[in-house]
C-alpha cells in the first residue's frame, strides 16, 4: 500500500497539471484525496446516437481524428465507478494506464470513462457537486450539426433551419402534398425569403397548371412568386402565370412594360400603338394612348429642330444648344422644351405649347408652372407678364397666379429677376406676413415701406430705417412717411 501511495504522489508531482483542490486544507494528505476523488469522478460523455464527438486536449485544441478519439475513449470503459475506485487503491486498471507526460494526451485519454451516459453535465456543473457527478471535459456541437442535410427534418424544422440561413435539401419532399405541407410552413412563418425559395424549387418539379392551381388559394405566396417574376424579368412565365389567373388587365400591364426594353424609337413607337387594343381599363388605355401620342410628337419635334440646329437657321438654338434629345421624356418635360424654344409657335404647330396643353389636356396650374420657369430662364420677362396677365369679360386686366403669387417670386428669384420686376409680384402676395418675409428676404425695401405705411406702424418703420441705406431715396421716404404720420 506504502508503495502504491508513493506511486501516486510521484505521479502528481511530476505531472504539469495541479491537483484539484476543493478547500483550504494544506496537508499533502488532503491534497492526495482530493486529487483521487477528481480523477475517479472525471469522465467522458458520449451521446447515445452520435458518434462524432470531437476529441479535445486540456488546451482547448484537437487532437487525433473524432472516431478515434470515441474508440479510444470507449475502450477502457467497462468497469464502474466503484470498481475504478478500487482498483486505483490497488494500482492496477486505469490507474496504471495513465501516462507520465499527461500535458500531450487529451483529457480522455487521462480519465478514462462509461462510453453512455443518460445525461449531458458541464466541467463548471461537476466541480460544484460534491456527489458523484459526470463530467464534461469536452465540448459537444449540436446533434443538429451532425445530422445529414437530406435526413428526415419535418417540413417546421426545414422551415426553421432556412430561416437561420442553414442549409436545408428540399429533395425528400417529393410528393404533391408534401410540398403544399412545406409552402403552407414556410406562408406561416412569414418569410419572404424562405417563401420565394421554396416556390423556385417547385417550378421545375411540379406542372405549371398544378402550380397555377395550387398557388391560385394561396394569395401570400402567389402575391410573393409575381413580385419575384417581375422583377428578375421572367415575362413569359408571369404571363403564363396571369394569363391562368385570368387576370387580364395585369397581362396587358405587364406586356406594355416590355417597351421599356426597346431602344429603337421607331420600334417602341409601333410596339405602343399595339399595345392600345390590350385589355386596359379605361383610364389605362386612356394613358397608353397618350404615351404613343406624345412619341409621335417627339419624334416629329425632334427631326425638325435637330434640322434647324445644324443649319444654324435659328438664333435660338445657336444662343442655348440643345441639352439632350426630347425623345421618350416625360410630358412635362417636352412641354418645358416647347415653351422654351417653341413658345410663340401658333397653336396649329405640333410643337407649340398651347397645342400640348390642349391635346394632352394639361391643368392650367401645371402649365403656368412650367411656362414661367421656362420663359423666367430665358429672362423673358414681357412673356411672364403677359403669361400671368388674364382679361375679363369686360375688357379689364388683372394679374392672376393658379400657383399663388409667392411662388411666383421665387421662381423669379432663382432665375436672377431684377428688383422691379420682383417687387412688382411681392406686391401681389395676399398675406401681409408671407409678403414681409419676402419682401425683407429679396430686399424689396419699397414693398416694405409700403406695407408698414399701410399698416401704421410707426416702430417698424423706425426699425427698418436703420437698414436701408444712409442717403438712400429708402430713407428720404421712410422719413418723410414718419414725419407725416407725427402731423397726423
Amino acid at each position: 500500500m506504502s508503495r502504491v501511495r508513493a506511486d501516486e504522489e510521484e505521479y502528481w508531482h511530476s505531472s504539469k497539471f495541479r491537483a484539484f483542490t476543493f478547500d483550504d486544507e494544506d496537508d499533502e494528505l488532503s491534497q492526495l484525496k482530493e486529487s483521487k476523488r477528481a480523477v475517479n469522478s472525471l469522465r467522458d460523455i458520449v451521446d447515445d446516437d452520435d458518434d462524432d464527438l470531437e476529441r479535445v486536449s486540456w488546451s482547448g485544441e484537437p487532437v487525433g481524428s473524432i472516431s478515434w478519439s470515441i474508440k479510444e475513449t470507449a475502450s477502457g470503459s467497462t468497469s464502474s465507478l466503484d470498481g475504478r475506485d478500487s482498483s486505483l487503491q490497488k494500482g492496477s486498471s486505469s490507474y496504471a494506464a495513465l501516462p507520465k507526460q499527461a500535458s500531450s494526451y487529451s483529457l480522455s485519454s487521462l480519465f478514462k470513462g462509461r462510453n453512455k451516459l443518460s445525461s449531458f453535465q458541464s466541467l463548471s456543473d461537476a466541480l460544484t457537486d460534491t456527489g458523484v457527478k459526470n463530467y464534461a471535459p469536452e465540448l459537444r456541437r449540436p446533434k443538429a450539426e451532425y445530422k445529414d442535410y437530406s435526413s428526415d427534418w419535418s417540413p417546421k424544422d426545414t422551415v426553421r433551419r432556412m430561416q437561420r440561413g442553414k442549409v436545408c435539401s428540399l429533395e425528400r419532399f417529393r410528393s404533391l402534398q408534401d410540398k403544399l405541407v412545406l409552402l403552407d410552413e414556410a406562408v406561416a412563418g412569414h418569410d419572404g425569403n424562405v417563401i420565394t425559395a421554396v416556390m423556385l424549387s417547385y417550378l421545375n418539379s411540379l406542372p405549371a397548371e398544378i402550380l397555377f392551381r395550387e398557388l391560385e388559394v394561396r394569395q401570400v405566396a402567389l402575391c410573393h412568386l409575381i413580385h419575384f417574376l417581375r422583377e428578375t424579368g421572367e415575362q413569359k412565365f408571369l404571363l403564363d402565370l396571369l394569363r391562368f389567373l385570368d387576370r387580364t388587365e395585369e397581362v396587358a400591364l405587364s406586356q406594355y412594360r416590355e417597351h421599356l426594353n426597346i431602344q429603337d424609337v421607331e420600334k417602341r413607337r409601333e410596339f405602343l400603338k399595339s399595345c392600345i387594343g390590350l385589355p386596359f381599363s379605361a383610364e389605362d388605355t386612356s394613358h397608353i394612348q397618350d404615351h404613343y401620342t406624345l412619341l409621335e410628337r417627339q419624334i416629329i419635334i425632334e427631326a425638325n429642330d435637330r434640322h434647324l440646329e445644324m443649319a444654324g437657321q435659328s438664333e435660338l438654338f445657336r444662343k442655348y444648344p440643345r441639352k439632350a434629345s426630347i425623345l421618350n421624356m416625360p410630358l412635362v418635360t417636352t412641354l418645358f422644351y416647347s415653351c422654351f424654344y417653341h413658345y410663340t409657335e401658333a397653336e396649329g404647330m405640333f410643337s407649340s405649347p398651347t397645342n400640348l396643353k390642349k391635346t394632352f389636356k394639361i391643368p392650367d396650374k401645371q402649365y403656368v408652372l412650367t411656362a414661367l420657369a421656362a420663359r423666367a430662364k430665358l429672362r423673358a420677362w414681357g412673356d411672364v407678364d403677359a403669361l400671368l396677365t388674364t382679361k375679363n369679360w369686360l375688357g379689364y386686366t388683372k394679374k392672376k397666379a393658379p400657383i399663388g403669387f409667392h411662388r411666383v417670386v421665387e421662381i423669379l428669384q432663382r432665375n436672377n429677376a431684377p428688383v422691379q420686376v420682383l417687387q412688382e409680384y411681392v406686391r401681389l402676395v395676399e398675406d401681409v406676413e408671407t409678403r414681409l418675409n419676402l419682401a425683407t428676404k429679396y430686399k424689396c425695401h419699397d414693398v416694405v415701406i409700403e406695407t408698414y405705411r399701410d399698416l401704421k406702424d410707426r416702430v417698424q418703420l423706425t426699425a427698418y430705417k436703420c437698414k436701408v441705406e444712409r442717403g438712400s431715396a429708402e430713407e428720404e421716404k421712410i422719413q418723410s412717411i414718419l414725419s407725416n404720420m407725427v402731423r397726423n
